[in-house]
């Protein structure tokens, strides 16, 4: 099997390109390295076993992406090349939309007009159906709760694109489905929750969990004592899913194409491998005997106050569900930062 992944310098692109290059697939990595952290996995790709193929390109570019999917014609695209911050879309909506709907539409297109056999998993967003303040949310001790939805939110929930970054990766996720309507393309969008997992480079905009860790270990090793911010009161809830997780369901998912092509699925961790703000600090506090000292900022701009993902329609479709819970995840999570802060002492 030969896969090309965009963005695959990137957390998620890093992982599923080691997992494809364990099992003695062709992996061809399209990244323009301009996220933090990308040159490191790069570094790491290259020295994992396997037959490795890197193309330094641009999604934006038509030409660079068309080029490598005609010469290449591959089974599998993992389109994980993106902006995936909404801050930095409020401070940059053109780059955001250039990156997210031109960058998909170049890929779309290329497939469309030279592999139209190959199967494209696109890397879609919750944000897709907007801050949903229609909900009835009821606030607790630790947590916010949407007392009407005990399963999460499911694939059915109204599209209601808010702020820059959640129309161009909602205009991207809705061109994946179009463009198996219309041309028969094989695609699939996962609507993702909050994916973590080594090989994350968390930022305060993007990988919370992650980025939480990273302060934890600060904390614990007295690198500061400062405290850090958190927006809104730290109630808000997501439902988070480990690395290995994700690459498991792209996988079944890709092995039921017949029966998965053109559709779209809420991926995440469940209710059961859900998190607060409040009810992670604490966790990390117990795990490190350390005090998460934070100051409130106001919140963000269209947060959701709770998103979790109803996963059924994955199991029925493809049997796919997750298999390492929030803590097992979490401690793995801390350690590959305390891992990487080692290193880089």
């Amino acid at each position: 099997m030969k896969y090309l992944i965009t963005g695959g310098c990137g957390f998620s692109g890093s992982n599923m390109a080691a997992h494809y290059l364990s099992l003695g697939d062709k992996v061809i990595v399209f990244d323009n390295l301009y996220r933090y952290g990308s040159e490191i996995n790069l570094d790491w790709l290259s020295k994992t076993k396997g037959i490795f193929k890197y193309i330094k390109g641009d999604v934006r570019n038509i030409y660079e992406i068309e080029n490598v999917i005609q010469a290449e014609k591959p089974d599998v695209i993992f389109h994980f090349a993106g902006q995936v911050a909404m801050t930095t879309s409020i401070e940059n909506p053109y780059m955001d939309f250039e990156i997210n709907v031109k960058g998909t539409i170049n890929v779309l297109d290329s497939v469309r007009k030279y592999s139209p056999e190959t199967i494209v998993c696109f890397s879609s967003t919750n944000k897709v159906y907007g801050d949903l303040k229609y909900i009835d949310f009821k606030e607790k001790d630790l947590r916010y709760v949407a007392e009407d939805y005990p399963n999460g939110f499911d694939e059915k929930t109204s599209l209601e694109f808010h702020s820059p970054y959640g129309c161009s990766k909602g205009a991207a996720d809705q061109y994946m489905m179009d463009y198996s309507r219309i041309f028969g393309l094989k695609t699939i969008v996962f609507r993702h929750s909050s994916i973590f997992g080594g090989r994350q480079f968390a930022t305060k905009d993007q990988g919370w969990v992650g980025w939480f860790c990273q302060k934890a270990y600060e904390i614990k090793n007295n690198i500061t004592k400062e405290p850090f911010t958190i927006s809104g009161n730290g109630k808000q809830v997501r439902d988070i899913l480990f690395s290995t997780d994700l690459i498991n369901c792209y996988k079944l998912a890709i092995e039921n194409i017949g029966k998965t092509k053109g559709k779209v699925y809420n991926v995440g961790g469940g209710m059961e491998n859900s998190f607060s703000l409040l009810e992670l600090f604490k966790e990390l506090e117990e795990n490190h005997n350390i005090k998460m000292n934070y100051k409130e900022l106001p919140w963000r701009e269209s947060d959701q106050k709770v998103f979790v993902a109803d996963i059924s329609k994955t199991k029925e479709d493809f049997g796919w569900e997750p298999k390492i819970d929030k803590y097992e995840g979490l401690k793995l999570m801390y350690e590959w930062v305390e891992n990487i802060n080692g290193k880089q002492k």
